[in-house]
């Protein structure tokens, strides 16, 4: 039997840790069929961006559009989009051309690990007010969902009073990425008011980037597969923190690199 086609929305990243890379690994991993669409190209390695190209919207417009007359496509994640332009030709494509019902998970990337600033000004609106209401789940971390908050997010509390918030908000599944707190690495999800915990063990020492774009790839794999929201993010926070805890290391020209083991991974 063949897989299901599972697509990602999202920025190429020529270090193959994050993005769509990240992202093709990950739904191949847990037995998905893993198409893309590029919103951009960025040159970078784990802790420094160098250089952001965006796609021409037209082109990523394209890039959804064959692919849906292609494939049954199953399910889809949306995460590095850039610019206004590429939101709006996502948002508008997927109204069209998504059959109803299908799985989208949106990760609403900002900025990425190594500071580099991975969605313009003027797009954080369009994804507010356009996509994240075309959402099954949207997955913010604690800055992004800061952001669309309007106020900071520190600590558990203000996590849950975050969640419910952005999902009373947008009429959507909240997963809040708690990754920057001390201690556990633990994750709130709010579906319909009711609020759950996601935890794992920290691994310490670890330097590198993807964590969000293999989460989010790995939820919308489990939801194309017909899994339950809370079954998909359990089996995804599985799969992510056994990536981080046996993650791959080499030394590089300017010291250590790190990456994520979405292959040999104990949890598949």
């Amino acid at each position: 039997m063949s897989p299901l086609p599972i697509l990602t929305i999202a920025g190429s990243d020529s270090s193959c840790g994050a993005g769509v890379q990240a992202d093709l690994k990950a739904i191949s991993a847990l037995g998905g069929y893993a198409l893309n669409a590029l919103t951009s190209v960025v040159s970078e390695t784990p802790g420094r961006v160098s250089r952001v190209q965006l796609l021409e919207a037209a082109m990523v417009a394209d890039q959804i559009r064959v692919l849906f007359e292609g494939f049954p496509i199953a399910a889809a994640k949306t995460g590095m989009l850039g610019g206004r332009a590429q939101v709006e030709a996502v948002v508008q494509t997927w109204r069209v051309l998504a059959p109803a019902g299908t799985p989208l998970v949106v990760d609403p990337v900002m900025v990425a690990t190594g500071g580099g600033k991975l969605l313009e000004d003027d797009a954080i609106e369009a994804v507010a007010t356009q996509l994240l209401p075309l959402a099954t789940v949207i997955t913010p971390n604690m800055d992004e969902a800061g952001v669309l908050w309007g106020r900071p997010v520190t600590t558990r509390e203000e996590m849950v009073d975050c969640a419910l918030a952005l999902a009373a908000r947008f009429g959507t599944a909240v997963l809040l990425k708690g990754g920057h707190l001390a201690g556990a690495a633990a994750d709130v999800l709010c579906v319909k008011g009711e609020l759950t915990w996601h935890e794992a063990a920290r691994t310490p020492g670890v330097q590198t980037h993807g964590t969000g774009c293999t989460y989010s790839a790995s939820i919308a794999t489990g939801l194309g597969q017909g899994l339950p929201l809370q079954e998909a993010v359990a089996r995804a926070k599985r799969y992510v923190s056994a990536a981080i805890a046996e993650f791959y290391a080499w030394e590089g020209g300017t010291g250590s690199v790190h990456a994520l083991n979405h292959l040999k991974n104990s949890a598949l």
